[in-house]
């Protein structure tokens, strides 16, 4: 089984269901990655933060070497920092992403944050994470607009195919519009039920972005990080809503709340160890939800962030 793809602006197919690589152990992440491409995953959605990129291309190496796909057959994503944002040190940290997944170009790279902070040398701390050692928050000068020219040129050096932007507001993005000489392919946010974004989204799908959700699974991602807002919120696996439609169409909750995203063209990044799982995480563009589906999942809005520097105990207050 494999995942439909949907358009980009740039012209490439992206698959609108991928595998999410946040919180993927080292010790294991090469062999999730090898199983995922031998379910049909063929998107990755990594980051330098993630601090695995090493791993996942150890696994894709395998995967290709043993024939299982082509290079020009995955969509690899992956994201700069917050502390690179500097217009000289984009390319020098995209090269050494490429070079630890032992790829030559990226499919897509994201702005990770419209957070520009102090450059951190890699050979001194790598990923470099929100703080400095003294556990300060240090702010770089850099604009987005530098940050963006700077992206642009990965594309011309054809560095990566296509580029992009998470966790961006709509005020943001119309400013980086004026400006783009390559317009942002996707934008990936936080997006399940309890957090749905509405207008956000139907602005950005006006311009012709596609719109990427991660931590479709609401709280989930959030308890192991004893997150307490994570903890206090009903789990939407068990959801009386979801349970319901997820019995009405002899689908699992995992499935419902990813169909409920890619029938409205949201690609998803979910990620499992399971072998059913994978399988099954895969499976939700073959069939459709009612609207009366949708429309009761649409009603479990709360506006409801977990993945906020806030909630790390991090004064950025970007959502605020």
């Amino acid at each position: 089984m494999s995942s439909p793809t949907v358009k980009l602006n740039s012209g490439y197919d992206m698959p609108l269901v991928g595998f999410g690589l946040w919180k993927v152990n080292n010790d294991t992440c090469a062999d999730q990655v090898y199983a995922a491409i031998k379910a049909g995953y063929r998107l990755f959605d990594g980051a330098c933060d993630y601090g695995n990129e090493k791993e996942v291309g150890q696994g894709i190496a395998r995967a290709i070497k043993d024939g299982l796909v082509k290079r020009e057959e995955l969509f690899i994503v992956s994201k700069l920092w917050n502390t690179f944002h500097d217009g000289d040190k984009v390319e020098p940290i995209a090269r050494k992403q490429l070079d630890d997944l032992g790829l030559d170009y990226f499919d897509l790279y994201l702005i990770h944050f419209p957070v520009a902070l102090k450059w951190v040398d890699p050979a001194e701390r790598y990923p470099p994470g929100w703080t400095a050692p003294d556990g300060k928050v240090e702010f770089s000068k850099a604009t987005i607009q530098e940050t963006w020219q700077a992206m642009e040129s990965l594309v011309d050096k054809k560095l990566s195919r296509s580029i992009g932007i998470s966790n961006f507001s709509v005020q943001l993005i119309m400013d980086l519009l004026r400006h783009a000489r390559i317009r942002p392919a996707t934008l990936q946010i936080e997006h399940h039920p309890y957090l749905q974004q509405k207008e956000l989204i139907k602005y950005v799908q006006s311009e012709g972005i596609v719109i990427t959700a991660y931590s479709s699974f609401g709280p989930l991602s959030f308890i192991e990080l004893d997150m307490s807002s994570a903890h206090n919120t009903p789990k939407l696996f068990d959801h009386d809503v979801i349970k319901s439609t997820s019995q009405k169409h002899g689908k699992t909750p995992a499935q419902i709340l990813l169909r409920w995203a890619t029938q409205r063209n949201i690609a998803v990044i979910p990620k499992s160890n399971d072998p059913t799982r994978l399988s099954q995480n895969l499976d939700v563009t073959g069939w459709s939800l009612e609207q009366s589906d949708i429309d009761a999942i649409n009603g479990l809005d709360l506006g409801l962030r977990f993945n906020d520097p806030l909630n790390y105990g991090i004064y950025i207050p970007i959502f605020a």
